[in-house]
């Protein structure tokens, strides 16, 4: 019984290695096709996709998975049409959400979503319906370090419209237009980019209860969870 017991605390410390491992490989897949979606599929000019491939490889990513992920964004998938759709709706507590995909088969993708926000107790709204509460932004992400001074100053000078100051973290926002620029800008300082993409910023927050944050977080988890969404967006505070 001992040595049942301790396979089975194996089998199940390996199913959560393996779960982890296939979370990190879907941020990374996600974080390359939205990458190569906004600025095209080659990573010399394109340093927010370069730097989503690194963060693959770090978590050991398989080439072939890298270029997947490149050629769905960029349509060369060959049998397979990938068309962009965004949708719009109001969890729990009136939270704003908008959800980013890529599919092959809408009505299958819409269907899940709207699952989803049901079963949150929100629901799916039409186009238009959020989206004017939210802003287009670069958004960078590096650690708090010695060189926090440094980093906001280069910042500032190569487009910098907002730096958030966390325990942390920095995040730094830009006008898309300047977001490659300022991305190489922070590089050469030669602090890690912990994140790194051209994505939606809510204008205005909304203030929630812990129970309700709770559910708002579950339904952000359910709808990345599918294999259809790219990004996930809310004005939760």
């Amino acid at each position: 019984m001992a040595g049942h017991n301790k396979w089975s605390k194996v089998k199940h410390i390996k199913a959560k290695e393996d779960a982890k491992k296939g979370k990190l490989f879907t941020k990374a897949v996600r974080d390359i096709t939205t990458a190569a979606r906004a600025g095209g599929a080659d990573p010399d000019a394109n340093a927010s996709l370069r730097l989503a491939i690194e963060r693959a490889r770090a978590v050991s990513m398989p080439a072939e998975n890298i270029q997947r992920a490149i050629d769905k964004a960029t349509g060369n998938l060959k049998g397979v049409n990938y068309e962009e759709h965004t949708y719009e709706g109001y969890g729990p507590g009136g939270v704003a959400i908008m959800v980013e995909t890529m599919t092959d088969n809408k009505n299958r993708t819409v269907a899940n979503i709207r699952h989803a926000f049901s079963k949150a107790g929100g629901s799916l709204g039409t186009g238009g319906s959020v989206a004017w509460m939210f802003e287009k932004k670069g958004i960078i992400t590096v650690p708090r370090s010695e060189k926090d001074d440094e980093v906001m100053e280069v910042a500032l000078e190569h487009g910098a419209t907002d730096i958030q100051e966390y325990d942390e973290v920095l995040v730094i926002e830009s006008e898309p237009s300047d977001f490659d620029d300022l991305l190489q800008a922070i590089e050469k300082i030669g602090v890690p980019i912990l994140e790194s993409s051209v994505g939606l910023v809510a204008a205005n927050t909304i203030d929630v209860d812990d129970a309700t944050a709770k559910r708002v977080e579950k339904l952000i988890e359910t709808l990345e969870e599918d294999d259809d969404v790219q990004n996930v967006y809310h004005n939760m505070a």
